[in-house]
């Protein structure tokens, strides 16, 4: 089991400033010249206090010796008579390759290490690695999506040289930032745990006839990387989904709700939640009128009147009893939306409005990538771009700060 460590001496303190519990942590470790960078990684948890167990690929020997790890974490690689069943409380692969990514995602168990993953029911972090091309294809990114769906999470690949000469995104991220993440992984296990958070995610679409729809660009995914984040930290998860575009995260509860009335309906039914991220692009307004069947195509103007919607947000603000953390997002454009966001939190009354301009490409709406400000009473954090993965941990630690988590 696992316990608060008490003595300095014995690594309570690590230079990184976090007061740590001694965990075990599996280090998966596959083939690449990038494995080299994962004895530091070794060496990181150890000093910090962690029981580090090495598991090698066969691969990954061709680049570091078992021994190396095993000096390194002070404990040899598992010899038991079912090695794959070794208990811990992360595993942690990295590098990861391209072969390894892909056998996870099929449930392939040819080795100690993807058998340990296939047995492993806890939080799994893996640092992908390996060549910008191999990265991008679309085989890759489909297994990468198929784990992400699973709950593992993925840091990096970052930007930069690799072994092969070529220069883009595939570089395994640096020993000190994965360890960051893996010490996070462990002191937030239970962060939420006896919490029921409420997620909304995705984009609504108002009918005009029986084929066509109002709509937004909305992908859903910053959503469900908040609802996986909620999930991985022990809470009870309900995701309220509006046409998403990508999975579901999962072990979290799924409502449709495809318009706004049924994020307003779905949403105000479950109020009572301890906390509430309201991250759909909920439409603002829908026809007033639905023309019934297939309006066909002729040559006069078709002049629709829009009326608003239920504002969910500000319904919930005004309604609060229970002392539930409320979270509103606001997608806008440039320093006027910004300001506007300012305006959300006094006028909706809720804790933290999360603002990210749209009018860039590369961010928000259908983009892998976010760029946020934090935006509550107590001033203003400015999230550079980053995952929406990585931007879902943020906003989190805000929530649980507010919670007293």
């Amino acid at each position: 089991m696992t316990h608060w460590i008490r003595r300095r001496r014995k690594c309570g303190f690590s230079r990184y400033g976090h007061n740590v519990r001694v965990a075990r942590v599996l280090l998966g470790v596959t083939g690449g010249i990038a494995a080299y960078k994962a004895c530091e990684l070794t060496r990181l948890l150890v000093r910090t206090g962690h029981e580090v167990t090495p598991i090698l690929t066969p691969d990954a020997e061709r680049f570091v010796t078992a021994h190396t790890f095993e000096a390194l974490a002070r404990r040899e690689m598992p010899r038991e008579l079912y090695p794959h069943l070794v208990e811990a409380d992360l595993l942690l692969i990295a590098p990861l390759s391209a072969n390894t990514l892909a056998k996870l995602a099929q449930g392939l168990a040819d080795n100690v290490l993807t058998q340990s993953a296939l047995a492993f029911d806890g939080p799994v972090l893996a640092a992908p690695a390996m060549n910008p091309r191999m990265w991008s294809h679309p085989a890759t990114q489909e297994n990468v999506e198929t784990l992400r769906r699973r709950g593992v999470e993925l840091i990096g690949p970052d930007q930069g040289d690799t072994a092969e000469g070529d220069v883009g995104v595939g570089r395994m991220t640096e020993p000190d930032e994965i360890f960051e993440r893996g010490v996070s992984l462990l002191e937030m296990r239970d962060q939420l745990r006896g919490r029921r958070v409420l997620v909304t995610a995705g984009g609504t679409r108002e009918p005009l006839d029986a084929v066509r729809f109002l709509g937004n660009r909305s992908s859903g995914r910053m959503g469900a990387a908040l609802a996986a984040e909620a999930r991985r930290r022990g809470a009870e998860v309900t995701l309220v989904s509006a046409n998403l575009s990508v999975p579901t995260p999962v072990g979290v509860d799924v409502v449709d709700a495809p318009t706004a009335e049924d994020v307003a309906r779905e949403t105000l039914a479950r109020r009572d939640a301890d906390v509430v991220l309201m991250a759909a692009a909920v439409a603002d307004y829908r026809p007033a009128e639905r023309a019934e069947g297939k309006r066909p195509k002729g040559g006069e103007p078709w002049t629709v009147t829009l009326e608003p919607t239920t504002d969910v947000l500000r319904e919930l603000g005004a309604g609060r009893t229970n002392g539930a953390v409320l979270v509103g997002f606001a997608a806008d454009v440039g320093e006027r939306g910004l300001e506007r966001a300012r305006e959300k939190l006094a006028t909706k009354q809720v804790d933290l409005i999360v603002f990210n301009d749209v009018s860039r490409e590369d961010i928000g709406f259908d983009a892998a990538d976010n760029e946020v400000v934090l935006v509550s009473a107590d001033g203003e954090q400015r999230l550079e771009k980053a995952s929406k993965e990585r931007i879902a941990v943020a906003i989190l630690d805000a929530v649980a700060h507010r919670l007293g988590s």
